[in-house]
């Protein structure tokens, strides 16, 4: 378009125009942006050499500084595993009560247990030990099996299921109702069927339990299956049982075995330990 032509003489534009005055410039644009353009251009170039990048038929380029995921993983995880080495060799020939007696020690110890606990625990007994809706409290000072570090110790490495028998055909849905009330009310041992049932020989002539059996204290007012209607959910436990294979509504209440394969002996003495540590370890 001649200068005669266009509305704009002088003007760096294109000759478009709309409305018109609204037209098309045709400036260069700003030195810092082609100044960044050609630098990122130049930068993917010198990273796809440097760096694991073209795919090829059977591999991949593998750069010219052969770095590698894997490779900066490792050597973190080797230097890492520099800084544990003197808490973890002393550790591997101590017990967990050794472990928990040593105040640099059990902090070293509560600090790795708690990765451990998220992994193996908290998914049943929740992030804080404070336990979730049909498994037990790990925070507070009720144990079915006894709450020393050595207890929750073998606890973890062998595993707990204990066992109850239902009493539906033992006891009436009369005395149910009665034994429950008065378990309820913590005067279990008061109630003829306590006896009549045979509940003593495991619960002991106090109602406190035996925590050699894994039974349950039956006059503290903490129970092993809570629920929002505590009354109902003791007759469902009397009647049914617990672990019992013949009968489905039994309460099934089994704590897996981690000893072995599963966990190594010094991750079950760190997450004894933490256990312990998180408030209810006796």
């Amino acid at each position: 378009m001649s200068d005669e032509e266009n509305k704009f003489p002088g003007e760096n534009n294109t000759g478009h125009f709309w409305d018109d005055d609204l037209r098309e410039l045709d400036n260069e644009p700003p030195t810092w942006w082609t100044i960044g353009f050609h630098a990122s251009w130049i930068f993917v170039i010198v990273y796809t050499l440097l760096y694991p990048s073209w795919p090829m038929i059977d591999t991949h380029f593998k750069g010219l500084l052969g770095w590698t995921s894997i490779a900066e993983y490792k050597e973190d995880l080797k230097s890492i595993e520099s800084v544990r080495a003197p808490y973890e060799n002393k550790i591997k020939d101590m017990s967990a009560a050794d472990i928990l007696a040593d105040d640099n020690l059990s902090k070293y110890v509560t600090a790795s247990g708690k990765v451990l606990f998220g992994d193996n625990c908290s998914a049943c007994h929740g992030a804080g030990g404070q336990g979730n809706v049909g498994f037990p409290v790990l925070a507070d000072d009720d144990w079915l099996y006894g709450g020393t570090i050595t207890d929750i110790e073998t606890s973890i490495n062998v595993g707990r299921q204990g066992i109850m028998p239902g009493h539906a055909a033992m006891l009436d849905d009369e005395k149910i109702d009665a034994l429950s009330t008065s378990i309820f009310e913590g005067k279990a041992v008061e109630n003829a069927s306590y006896t009549e049932a045979g509940c003593i020989g495991c619960h002991g002539a106090d109602g406190k339990g035996l925590s050699f059996m894994g039974s349950a204290n039956l006059v503290d007012g903490i129970y092993r299956f809570t629920a929002a209607d505590q009354l109902s959910s003791i007759k469902h436990t009397i009647k049914y049982g617990v672990n019992n294979p013949a009968d489905s509504q039994s309460r099934i209440a089994v704590m897996p075995a981690f000893g072995g394969a599963k966990l190594s002996d010094t991750e079950i003495k760190k997450l004894a330990v933490y256990v312990h540590k998180l408030g209810g370890g006796q």
